[in-house]
């Protein structure tokens, strides 16, 4: 076979086969959200205030981010700027009881997520279902669940990630060197002391906004 022949055959492929390798290659990237101008509003309040990034933010469809130590209001004010700089959809957990009519339809296309804790499949179950209900999902959280000093922390977003099949990616945001981390990503075993021993392991090398709220052993 000639090679001109070659190649006519290589790009001879049918339109739904062109069509399905967009689809797969969409659903192998994070969800994209935000557009140009938040993306640039993101990138410029960081640079204006310091901040920087360290390390690379993974490629996976699907996963957990634990964001810690969390330990002030401007840790939030942070993750909106991230946010909007990496231009991907995050989603979050909230109340059912505040995703009242109109109140909803915002929340919703910012991400969040209505929980019932009185539900019988518990938070943990709803928000599995939500993974397993979706082909691209990113889930935000913080680790400890309050700004207050607590140890151990809560696994809650372990048993999540354990049960959707999903990583768990460590992010840090490190006041003393202007950072935003971007740590390991955890395949979680189920035995949740071990892989908790790597997320404190990894939130120990971070200095947070107030370091003496943030316990990480006993």
């Amino acid at each position: 076979m000639a090679h001109g022949d070659h190649c006519a055959v290589v790009t001879e492929m049918p339109p739904e086969k062109l069509q399905n390798d967009k689809i797969n290659s969409q659903l192998d990237r994070p969800p994209v959200g935000g557009n140009r101008f938040s993306g640039w509003l993101g990138e410029t309040i960081l640079k204006l205030c310091g901040w920087s990034f360290s390390g690379e933010f993974p490629p996976h469809p699907k996963m957990v981010i634990a964001v810690g130590p969390h330990t002030s209001n401007w840790d939030f004010f942070l993750g909106v700027a991230v946010l909007f700089a990496l231009r991907i959809k995050i989603r979050f957990l909230g109340k059912h009881t505040i995703f009242v009519p109109v109140v909803r339809n915002i929340l919703s296309w910012l991400g969040g997520i209505p929980v019932d804790r009185r539900s019988k499949h518990g938070v943990v179950g709803q928000v599995v279902s939500e993974f397993n209900c979706s082909n691209r999902m990113i889930l935000a959280l913080a680790p400890e669940g309050t700004r207050s000093p607590i140890y151990p922390w809560k696994t809650g977003f372990m048993s999540i990630a354990h049960r959707a099949k999903v990583p768990v990616l460590l992010i840090g945001f490190d006041f003393k060197k202007r950072q935003i981390v971007f740590g390991p990503s955890i395949k979680t075993t189920g035995d949740f002391n071990a892989d908790m021993a790597k997320v404190y392991e990894f939130y120990a090398s971070v200095t947070p906004k107030y370091p003496h709220n943030a316990i990480l052993s006993e």
